[in-house]
């Protein structure tokens, strides 16, 4: 099959098209033909030689995909070829084939087409896990999102919305605010012209965010804790501006609130499989019925995957990108 591989870490032109030996589905697993793969930011992270993947897990990148069953390996029941899922991976996605684990693989939901149902598994997964899941936001509450036109960032305010809370978005430029409002952003913030802490806070007339969902890191965390409302949840899911930051302990004792960190691509099978169960009980009846949406900013053919690395780096994007493997 042709695959995308890395050559040595470097940029984008390190990204090669090659040919590869086909998967072969082990027990407990399928065999998906790739239709599209989403591209995400562990993807460059992966590329650049700073975040490897898992022991066990493919060397290719690629984190989430779409397609057909093509196999099934011994004792998967609930799967049979032909099917038309989309599925969370570990790794393998830049690939015309990848295996999966049989409970990371789920059924496209209704509405949305196969070609498109590759911008969801990653960052559905990733909402659900941590903002639902851990961090557990509910009705009426205020949720705040760093990054709120990423392809993390459109689908948090679309699942945050759809259950009646309040929203509020950071990004960086006038026409990304604009996308994160037209999605049902409450309050958006343009982090480099205004302070997000005093505009969150004046916002919601002192009362602050009850979840925030951080990609920003250490340079974020001192903000972000005062940011936060009494009993207020902060998760960590990226560390885009660096690893440390300082913590002030008697603040966010005084609040009674919570600081989570975490990740989701490193984590056992049978999580991911709680996880892609979750969303699939929770999320796709949003998605089935209007409520929740795949954003697809652009679509790149395999062979352009360095294209499509460097469009992310950019950072100009709203939404996901797609590679369209067929």
């Amino acid at each position: 099959m042709k695959a995308i591989t890395i050559r040595e870490p470097g940029g984008p032109e390190v990204l090669e098209l090659v040919e590869v030996d086909d998967p072969r589905p082990g027990p407990g697993e399928v065999l998906v033909d790739v239709v599209t793969a989403g591209v995400n930011r562990a993807d460059v992270l992966q590329r650049q030689g700073k975040y490897p993947p898992p022991v066990g897990a493919s060397e290719l990148p690629g984190l989430e995909v779409s397609g057909t069953v093509a196999a099934v390996g011994e004792g998967v029941t609930a799967w049979t070829v032909g099917d038309e899922v989309c599925a969370l991976l570990a790794g393998g996605g830049y690939a015309e084939k990848v295996v999966v684990p049989e409970g990371q693989v789920m059924r496209v939901p209704r509405g949305v087409s196969l070609a498109d149902a590759g911008a969801l598994p990653e960052v559905v997964c990733t909402v659900w896990s941590n903002v639902f899941a851990t961090a557990s936001l509910r009705r009426s509450e205020v949720l705040l999102v760093h990054g709120g036109s990423s392809g993390i960032g459109t689908a948090a305010i679309q699942m945050a919305k759809a259950v009646d809370a309040t929203v509020a978005v950071t990004a960086g430029s006038e026409d990304k605010l604009a996308a994160c409002r037209e999605l049902g952003a409450d309050i958006a913030i343009n982090y480099r012209e205004r302070d997000f802490l005093e505009e969150i806070l004046s916002a919601t007339d002192g009362h602050g965010a009850d979840v925030i969902l951080d990609v920003v890191g250490g340079p974020y965390l001192d903000r972000n804790v005062r940011a936060l409302a009494t009993g207020g949840r902060l998760v960590v899911i990226g560390l885009q501006g660096g690893a440390k930051g300082e913590l002030n302990l008697a603040r966010l004792s005084a609040k009674r609130a919570s600081v989570h960190a975490t990740t989701l691509r490193a984590r056992p099978t049978a999580e991911k499989a709680t996880v892609v169960a979750g969303v699939v009980e929770h999320v796709w009846p949003l998605v089935e019925a209007g409520k929740v949406r795949p954003v697809i900013h652009r679509r790149f053919p395999l062979a352009e995957a360095a294209e499509a690395h460097r469009v992310m780096e950019e950072g100009r994007h709203i939404g996901k990108i797609l590679l369209a493997v067929r």
